[in-house]
């Protein structure tokens, strides 16, 4: 689990191709690694990956074949910028909400305008995912947490502040950049609780509920 909260950047600087499946390794002289282990959680843009190697300032990591497709790993090149965080500890102040590192969408941007010293920028809302995303709710873009400022019916915005454009990889971002997209774990979890095909016994859970306990 992480928090949304990038520690830092580094680069991808290799790519290995193995059969279905490649082997990356990210450099990054800002990320501490002096307490990542050998199968320790490393999210990369957004996405969970496993640590397969340590070097001083880097890790490798395999990326099967079913993240390559269905992440823009399939797409990056050596020099690519990523986002960075390590697995929240028991101890870990929750600054951002519970990221999950497991990609539910490929989103593009569409518009990015200056406000004040912060930048709106606004994305496509893949409808398949429209309906777990909602104003002022919570949303990770590329592993960065962030809020749904406003929403429309094919597009979000986001406001993006001064500090978070300088710490993470959203500075580089232009019209026509496509980013990973992770809904809030929640509203998933919900949403298969309120289910009536959800293979089993009824959970007692209703929207009536949710509403007399405050959630809505």
């Amino acid at each position: 689990m992480f928090t949304g909260i990038i520690e830092a950047t580094g680069k991808l600087s290799a790519v290995q191709q193995r059969g279905t499946d490649i082997t990356i390794t990210i450099d990054s002289q800002s990320l501490d690694f002096s307490d990542v282990k050998l199968g320790d959680s490393i999210a990369s843009n957004g996405v969970c990956l496993t640590v397969t190697k340590l070097g001083k300032h880097s890790f490798d990591a395999d990326v099967s074949s079913e993240t390559l497709a269905h992440t823009l790993f399939c797409h990056y090149k050596t020099g690519q910028l990523i986002n960075l965080e390590k697995a929240m500890l028991p101890t870990t102040r929750m600054g951002g909400h519970l990221v999950s590192g497991h990609v539910d969408g490929v989103s593009s941007v569409t518009k990015i305008e200056a406000s004040g010293r912060a930048w709106h920028i606004w994305l496509t809302l893949p409808k398949a995912l429209a309906h777990y995303i909602a104003a002022k709710g919570s949303i990770t873009i590329d592993g960065v947490s962030l809020t749904v400022n406003e929403l429309s019916n094919d597009a979000f915005r986001l406001t993006i502040v001064p500090h978070t454009a300088e710490q993470t990889t959203i500075s580089q971002l232009k019209v026509g950049s496509k980013v990973h997209l992770e809904v809030d774990l929640i509203a998933r979890y919900l949403e298969r609780l309120l289910s009536k095909d959800n293979g089993s016994a009824s959970s007692g859970v209703s929207m009536a509920l949710l509403a007399q306990r405050g959630f809505l």
